[in-house]
């Protein structure tokens, strides 16, 4: 790929001719879902993909693109069997929806024998920055591509629970440690030399920082920047809050197994209660109300795009 990126340096717009999709809405083929069954969640999506379109012309307009195409295809995981694209959005049901591409691929027999492990560390799953730009772009233009989003308040708190209130090997040490440093005044050194036991307002503190000590992680990331929802025109929008009905009716118009179905078993910690409106609601209790905008704020984008109520 390295003589394709410093040809496409030289360029910076060239990159993108061919390659982007028009903010046109393309209709869904929808061959394999017979039946009224589906009418209901069929019209729920037009709804939500015509008022992406809408948001996007009249917030986006086609601003100058300046992020390398390779970036932003970086989050999409490619299924060439049933031609879908994915774009991972962490803690919206990723885990099971790479178990389930895993199996359309025919690289797992069943959702139910893949372990955690296997899913996010294995690398059987393809990603679309590791195509040539040709590659890319036949995929971008001919693939059905689908995203499943969720409230951005649960999905914060969500990365928070499973990243900081639980024994992590890679958290800690790396985010946990520098956050302490930053935001814990007279922190223990126990706490400073295991970055464990970061509190949800410190937690906060480090993501609305301009100068954070640590970088942004994915898990936290806007969906904004991990799927650029202006840039890629998505086929399928999915929501966590409705997560079966919309899993069920995708798989059907991609023509997967009648027998394939999203899991719902809980990827990790499956002894906690889920992260709900009302969890969600006691840990803003923990921020000011200043903070609690700011974070607002902060996901501003994922909520107008979404159609997600503010808090």
């Amino acid at each position: 790929r390295l003589p394709e990126q410093q040809k496409m340096s030289e360029s910076p717009l060239s990159w993108f001719r061919g390659v982007y999709l028009p903010p046109a809405l393309h209709p869904l083929n929808k061959t394999f879902a017979k039946g009224g069954e589906w009418q209901d969640i069929d019209s729920t999506q037009e709804k939500r993909r015509a008022f992406l379109q809408d948001f996007c012309e009249k917030y986006n307009g086609r601003k100058k693109l300046q992020t390398h195409l390779v970036h932003l295809v970086s989050r999409i995981y490619v299924e060439d069997r049933h031609k879908v694209l994915y774009c991972e959005v962490p803690k919206a049901g990723c885990s099971n929806w790479k178990r389930v591409l895993m199996v359309l691929s025919g690289l797992a027999a069943s959702v139910n024998n893949i372990s955690h492990d296997d899913v996010h560390y294995g690398k059987h799953l393809r990603k679309l920055d590791s195509y040539d730009l040709k590659g890319i772009s036949t995929r971008l233009n001919t693939y059905t591509k689908f995203i499943f989003v969720r409230d951005p308040m649960e999905r914060l708190v969500s990365a928070f629970r499973d990243k900081f209130e639980h024994p992590n090997s890679y958290y800690h040490p790396v985010f946990g440690k520098a956050i302490i440093k930053k935001y814990r005044h007279n922190a223990d050194k126990e706490a400073l030399k295991t970055g464990s036991g970061v509190k949800f307002k410190e937690f906060i503190q480090y993501l609305l920082d301009s100068h954070r000590p640590v970088g942004m992680d994915i898990h936290w990331e806007q969906v904004s920047k991990l799927c650029y929802p202006c840039l890629i025109n998505y086929d399928f929008i999915g929501k966590f809050e409705t997560l079966e009905e919309d899993a069920n009716y995708f798989l059907q118009l991609v023509g997967a197994p009648a027998d394939l179905k999203l899991p719902k078993f809980k990827d990790r910690h499956s002894s906690d209660e889920r992260t709900s409106a009302e969890v969600v609601r006691q840990y803003l209790k923990e921020l000011s109300k200043e903070e609690r905008q700011l974070t607002y704020d902060f996901y501003y984008l994922d909520y107008l795009m979404f159609n997600y109520t503010s808090p």
